[in-house]
């Protein structure tokens, strides 16, 4: 039972992490995107990436 409550609390963890890195991808400054080499349309697939490793 306790192995339920820790991949819940894995999960929610996860999801965080992942809400926000794309908040942050979103919210950064054109110019420093550009220099990053990261299109911000891109940020939930970069985040899923970065969080998950998918």
């Amino acid at each position: 039972m306790t192995g339920i409550f820790k991949d819940l609390r894995t999960a929610a963890h996860n999801r965080v992490a992942y809400m926000r890195t794309v908040r942050e991808i979103e919210s950064m400054p054109l110019n420093t995107a550009i220099d990053l080499d990261i299109y911000p349309p891109d940020a939930r697939k970069i985040a899923r990436k970065a969080v998950y490793g998918r």
